[in-house]
């Protein structure tokens, strides 16, 4: 396939400038509607209502992007319709959640609606098929259809549980699509990079609103709407000797949120909660608690996705020894931020100060009252 530089540009372009010019309209609309993210609980890093809905804007420029670059090109013998349909009822299942806070396993069973809708389309996982013998009705297909249905499932709801702080899941949704799609490129898979540049696009177009102070949250309507994009968009390209790296380069990619997903189901597994109830012991809440405040949290998150980013590509190319020598840099650097030792010091250290201040207040008061009695 010969290379369209104007639709790589004008994807990227097109998502970036409808999202920059809808994310002021969903400022606008979201306390109109009861879109606003109420801080109830100490889960919540803002202390004012802040309207969740810029999902709309990401929305409308993924969509916008793909209708005009994407689908034109789109793949021979592949149904674009199963990506269209489920990007829709995802975002539509996010708005509900953002409206009226539907329940976690109402949002779970939408997750693999679309999942289905997206496989029935043919857009899958098929080096399972090829182990276990492919074919319409090969046994091959069952396995594949549940790894295909986990995959979109659960790269859906790493970058929804990620997005806990102004400007994370957006950026880190940024760098993944654009490292992906640049492997995509040097592999030759240009449907799939102008896909992933729509996505980038729409990300980065939406972003500096949502960056710390955060005018606008995108909701579980933009956080869903990405993660889908990110694990459908990413299997797009049907190169069957690369299947396996096809889906390498985007686990990598998502490292850190695919991490923080696992490492939450487990941490709850083992205090015995449901795994859908919220905490505030997620990464980047670990590393605000070590005192790197708001905007410096994120930007490590930044920093850490784009070396796995790195990690993927130079996978993608096969340096492999480059590739080990990055992740195990992003291993340390999680064991340093994830180290209980370390942050209960940190945590006793904010707590000392604390008492200091009370006390400081406290004395400044008195004295007060014996100066003007």
């Amino acid at each position: 396939m010969e290379i369209n530089y104007f639709a790589l540009w004008g994807s990227f372009l097109t998502a970036f400038a409808a999202a920059a010019i809808f994310t002021p309209v969903a400022i606008w609309l979201a306390p109109k509607i009861g879109a606003m993210d109420v801080p109830k609980d100490e889960r919540r890093v803002h202390d004012r209502p802040m309207p969740r809905f810029g999902g709309m804007a990401i929305f409308i420029g993924v969509m916008l992007s793909t209708f005009i670059f994407i689908m034109p090109a789109f793949i021979p013998g592949k149904s674009m319709g199963g990506l269209l349909i489920g990007g829709m009822l995802i975002y539509l299942f996010g708005v509900a959640d953002d409206l009226k806070n539907i329940s976690p396993m109402l949002k779970l069973l939408g997750q693999i609606i679309c999942g289905c809708i997206v496989y029935a389309s043919g857009i899958k996982l098929n080096f399972i098929d090829g182990f276990l013998g492919g074919g319409d009705l090969a046994f091959g297909n069952v396995p594949s259809f549940i790894i295909t249905v986990i995959w979109i499932v659960g790269i859906t709801n790493a970058i929804n549980l990620v997005d806990g702080l102004d400007g994370l899941a957006a950026g880190i949704a940024a760098i993944a699509s654009l490292c992906i799609a640049y492997a995509g490129y040097t592999r030759g898979h240009y449907v799939a990079t102008t896909a992933m540049l729509a996505i980038a696009g729409g990300a980065l177009g939406f972003l500096p609103y949502n960056f710390h102070p955060a005018k606008v949250f995108m909701g579980d309507s933009g956080s869903q709407f990405l993660g889908f994009c990110l694990a459908t968009f990413s299997l797009i390209q049907p190169v069957k000797s690369a299947t396996v790296v096809a889906v390498a380069i985007p686990a990598l990619v998502l490292g850190l949120p695919i991490f923080d997903t696992a490492f939450a189901i487990l941490r709850r597994v083992i205090k015995r909660q449901s795994i859908v109830v919220a905490d505030k012991e997620h990464l980047h809440h670990r590393i605000m608690r070590a005192g790197f405040g708001h905007r410096r949290s994120v930007m490590i998150m930044y920093c850490i996705s784009g070396i796995m980013g790195v990690v993927a590509v130079e996978y993608s190319r096969g340096l492999m020894v480059e590739c080990l020598g990055l992740l195990a840099i992003a291993v340390m650097l999680l064991y340093v931020l994830l180290s209980d030792t370390s942050n209960k010091k940190i945590e006793i250290h904010a707590i000392n100060i604390r008492k200091e201040e009370s006390k400081e207040k406290k004395s400044r008061k008195e004295e007060c009252k014996t100066k003007n009695p």
